[in-house]
């Protein structure tokens, strides 16, 4: 496979700050992969995207599409392009469908929108005022409006933030059959579950800076713990006993264990996504 992006030394300072909010990072976007580019709010992720997205251009560095200077894309870029934006703007006192059609016209190709409606449980209020929709349907409506132009990149900031776990798992699915056509999703997120279901390669940043690079697996691996708990019932009391994973199926107290207790719980030692964030970008406002 070859890469959507690869982007080397990147910076960028906005025009009245004092200093960079990207502080030289480099990294690549595997074509066909959902990547994830995580971190605290500061970190640079929205203006990360937002460079890679063309909204920002006046950085620092080299940011290669497909092998060629992004700089030297001009508006064919966005025809194939979807990008969802976290807080999205629609026009309120027109319908989901007049919203659609206004924004669909903006591209040489569409998709079929009213079956991507279905899909995400909006068809039936498709003639609504989406001034009247709730936060959830507007986040939806906004996942729609990003696959317009059946693009075969996809930015999305937050995709299933206010979504109640039934919507998000639709959202979910459809991002996954997005990959399975061989296209590249660039997710941002806070969202840990969101990037333990979807993403292949994870970034995390920073105050600008790349703090760990990694695929999810490779993470709770590296900063798991090697062991096995077990819990089980004597009489009326919930005991635990914890084992090491080297050769555990030769460890006889794990064995006798198993065969004298009604077991309750077996968990192992791999650690939470939530706890490898707080290790790798020293966040402890998620703690």
């Amino acid at each position: 496979m070859k890469n959507v992006f690869e982007v080397k030394e990147l910076s960028f300072r906005y025009p009245r700050g004092n200093e960079d909010v990207i502080k030289g990072i480099s990294f690549e976007v595997e074509q066909g992969k959902v990547f994830g580019l995580l971190g605290p709010s500061g970190a640079g992720k929205s203006t990360t995207q937002k460079i890679l997205s063309k909204l920002l251009e006046d950085y620092k560095g080299e940011i290669l599409y497909f092998g060629k200077d992004l700089k030297s894309y001009k508006k064919e870029f966005y025809e194939n392009v979807g990008v969802g934006f976290e807080m999205p703007v629609h026009f309120n006192k027109l319908t989901a469908l007049e919203n659609l059609k206004y924004f669909a016209n903006l591209y040489k190709k569409n998709i079929n929108y009213e079956e991507l409606l279905t899909k995400v449980g909006l068809f039936e209020a498709r003639n609504q005022m989406v001034g009247d929709f709730s936060k959830g349907m507007k986040v939806r409506l906004n996942f729609v409006r990003a696959l317009l132009n059946d693009p075969d990149v996809l930015f999305l900031d937050e995709p299933t933030a206010g979504l109640d776990p039934k919507n998000a798992k639709i959202i979910k699915d459809l991002i996954l059959e997005f990959k399975a056509q061989g296209k590249t999703v660039f997710i941002t997120t806070h969202l840990m579950g969101d990037v333990e279901q979807l993403c292949d390669h994870v970034v995390f940043m920073n105050v600008g800076k790349i703090t760990e690079t990694s695929t999810v697996r490779e993470l709770k691996m590296r900063f798991g713990k090697k062991e096995v708990k077990i819990e089980y019932y004597e009489d009326t009391d919930l005991l635990s006993e914890t084992f090491s994973l080297e050769k555990i199926g030769e460890n006889d107290l794990f064995l006798q264990a198993l065969k004298q207790h009604d077991i309750e719980t077996i968990h192992s030692g791999e650690t939470t996504l939530e706890d490898i964030f707080i290790k790798v970008t020293g966040d402890k406002d998620h703690e």
